[in-house]
């Protein structure tokens, strides 16, 4: 394989792992609409509903959450504080950007390191979410996307360096 071939299979293997991320977001919003509607309209109905929907819907909202935060640290879309940030020059701009990206980095990384601490004790303990199902299997999601976003992070400093080099050029 050429490096020009390398060069444009990280993209699309890139491009694939976010359609796939968004496709899985979708899925798990569209599913938790759909049992929270039926869930609804079986109480009202018929004065019933499914033992396991509740517990279920509150997985699927962490789920969808932490899903929603990997997309938005996809392309450094989450929320920040912009006051300053029009009164910067460029070389000053990057390196705030360097400086919170590998705050926020840091922060991932602990939080990714504790949950999976968490999701061990859960699977050690043989701890049940609901219907026989171990609690971890839906917790592992936690240190997943932190571990995801903390990489994510270095990545964008990565870029932001690029960038400050630029500036200075």
């Amino acid at each position: 394989m050429t490096n020009k071939q390398d060069a444009s299979l990280a993209p699309r293997i890139l491009t694939y792992i976010h359609r796939l991320e968004d496709g899985l977001l979708a899925l798990l919003l569209l599913s938790m609409i759909g049992l929270a509607a039926v869930q609804i309209f079986m109480r009202n109905l018929f004065d019933y509903g499914f033992v396991w929907a509740d517990p279920l819907l509150r997985i699927m909202v962490l789920w969808v959450g932490l899903m929603g935060a990997l997309a938005a640290s996809r392309e450094n879309k989450h929320i920040i504080i912009d006051v300053l940030n029009r009164f910067m020059n460029d070389k000053v701009r990057y390196i705030t950007r360097i400086f919170t990206a590998l705050f926020t980095a840091v922060v991932t990384a602990i939080i990714a390191y504790y949950s999976t601490l968490f999701v061990l004790l859960e699977w050690e303990s043989n701890s049940m979410a609901f219907s026989n199902i171990p609690a971890w299997v839906f917790e592992i999601i936690i240190p997943i996307a932190f571990a995801i976003m903390s990489v994510r992070n270095l990545i964008h400093i990565y870029q932001h360096s690029i960038a400050l080099k630029a500036c200075k050029e």
